[in-house]
């Protein structure tokens, strides 16, 4: 007599558990060990007599196997937005010309952009020269003089 023999519905239980961690705390992680519980207690459904130990090795399967093939889904098909930048501030601004304020000096600078300052790298330039935001890197934006 095995002291835990869990029925297919314990892991349909399980599942749903874990579907209700993932609508509390969205980590897009616990859906996918649901889905590989509620596939397991399918299993256990369609072959009753299968023991606990197999229903685990089977869960952990599932588990790493629905991560990965979500993970491989999403690189080959990513979500697509209208605004693909909304938390990427700095690259926002790329391709936009502003007026020196400041000289860029041995290569830095800084330039008021909207409400905000940002250091800037690129080409020593007197103020009121128009430059070019090319690039960004990190929090410094790479500059060009405008001609």
């Amino acid at each position: 007599m095995e002291l835990f023999a869990p029925d297919f519905w314990h892991w349909w239980i399980v599942a749903v558990v874990l579907v209700i961690v993932e609508i509390l705390a969205p980590t897009f992680f616990a859906l996918w060990l649901a889905v590989a519980a509620f596939m397991t207690g399918v299993a256990l459904y369609l072959m009753p007599e299968m023991q606990w130990e197999y229903q685990v090795f089977l869960f952990a399967v599932l588990s790493v196997a629905s991560i990965v093939a979500w993970r491989h889904y999403y690189s080959k098909n990513p979500i697509a937005t209208d605004e693909p930048l909304l938390n990427r501030r700095g690259e926002q601004y790329v391709g936009r010309v502003i007026t020196l304020k400041e000289a860029i000096v041995d290569g830095q600078g800084k330039v008021k952009v909207d409400d905000s300052t940002w250091k800037i790298e690129g080409d020593d330039c007197p103020a009121g020269t128009k430059i070019k935001i090319t690039s960004v890197n990190n929090v410094v934006f790479q500059v060009e003089p405008v001609n």
